[in-house]
């Protein structure tokens, strides 16, 4: 067994994402049919009992949706006051009983305590808001995507996206919350704060800070309002979710051309960008690939950092709460997370806002 917090914590891995979801059928159907993922596992009625879960994925993304079949279980809890969203981001380990005992060493909360199922154990602790954090491992042979109570099934065909991985996750927490969740993060799970700025755009403000795991594979993005300023979609998102939670997940891509083009002629719909954004891009970024027109014609963002640059877009909400949604991302060095693009995002739609008044005004 590991005797230091490096050895336990040092090789963390994203090993699933849960769900809490209404309707688990259309949800399974969303993804598999937008995103091309495949099912790759379904819980084993009916020792689960009080839920019904379905294990999908592509690639190195496994996703777990969990539908309450009883209205005491914590996944009735959790959509009742949040709606569907993110309740356990599984982080698997070489001990998940040593990386348990561990972090409740160092103050975490117990959620449930370790236990062994068919070779995979898991322990669970308390993360941010109601989210939280199984610890899995597997013993040597086991499938990397068993779970106590989900049974593998025969993959069907993926129709592919090109996603490969989690990328990050975006968190927004209460304000005044966000330096004790860092806090917490560093002490519990020997998590580095890699990135911290302040944004300001109009009357506007946040804070964001990043922690990452020591082996920079889970990456939580802390987003925190500044309620002295007018009120935006941070300060939104807390009151339509009803605290701290995941606001969007991203997943890599390959190729973000082909990726978008794919996912989105399947009916995603993503975030538009005004038009005036690819003008200040030839400015502002010198792509090393891809031509502006390419990522105008899909809406795809551009930004760089002093390692290289990034790709990204994001999936409009379909959450009824307008919370949660997906980002895709593809990174060509850089190690940030498109802070710029909120910046260049504004200036553009200001921009185009006074060259429409000033359309306006020629009318008239």
């Amino acid at each position: 067994m590991a005797s230091s917090g490096s050895q336990i914590f040092g090789d963390m891995l994203v090993d699933h994402v849960e769900f809490y979801v209404t309707d688990l059928p259309g949800k399974t159907d969303w993804y598999v049919g937008n995103f091309g993922f495949s099912v790759y596992g379904t819980t084993s009625w009916p020792d689960a009992g009080a839920v019904r879960s379905v294990g999908l994925g592509a690639n190195d993304i496994r996703l777990v949706l969990t539908e309450a079949l009883d209205i005491d279980h914590p996944a009735a809890t959790y959509v009742a006051r949040h709606g569907d969203g993110v309740a356990d981001i599984g982080l698997r380990v070489a001990d998940a009983t040593a990386a348990f005992d561990e972090a409740v060493r160092r103050g975490a909360t117990v959620v449930a305590a370790p236990s062994e199922q068919d070779g995979v154990v898991t322990a669970t602790i308390a993360g941010f808001g109601d989210v939280a954090h199984t610890f899995v491992s597997r013993a040597d042979g086991v499938d990397e995507r068993v779970l106590p109570l989900l049974r593998l099934v025969a993959d069907e065909p993926a129709a592919g996206g090109g996603l490969g991985e989690v990328d990050h996750f975006a968190v927004c927490v209460e304000s005044g919350e966000i330096d004790a969740t860092v806090e917490a993060y560093q002490r519990i799970l020997d998590f580095e704060l890699i990135f911290t700025e302040r944004i300001a755009v109009g009357s506007q403000a946040m804070t964001t800070k990043v922690v990452q795991s020591r082996s920079g594979a889970v990456t939580l993005t802390l987003i925190e309002p500044d309620v002295t300023r007018t009120a935006g979609h941070i300060d939104e998102f807390l009151a339509n979710h009803g605290g701290a939670g995941v606001q969007h997940m991203a997943f890599t891509a390959g190729n973000i051309v082909d990726s978008v083009g794919t996912i989105g002629s399947r009916g995603v719909e993503f975030l538009s960008t005004p038009a005036t954004y690819y003008n200040l891009l030839r400015d502002r970024v010198e792509l090393i690939r891809y031509t502006v027109d390419e990522l105008k014609k899909l809406n795809i963002l551009a930004d760089e950092d002093h390692h290289g640059q990034l790709l990204q877009i994001f999936a409009r909400s379909v959450h009824p709460r307008n919370t949660f949604f997906l980002e895709l991302i593809e990174r060509l060095g850089a190690r940030s997370f498109g802070s710029g693009n909120i910046a260049a995002l504004y200036q553009a739609v200001e921009l185009q806002r006074h060259a429409e008044r000033a359309g306006e005004a020629e009318a008239a």
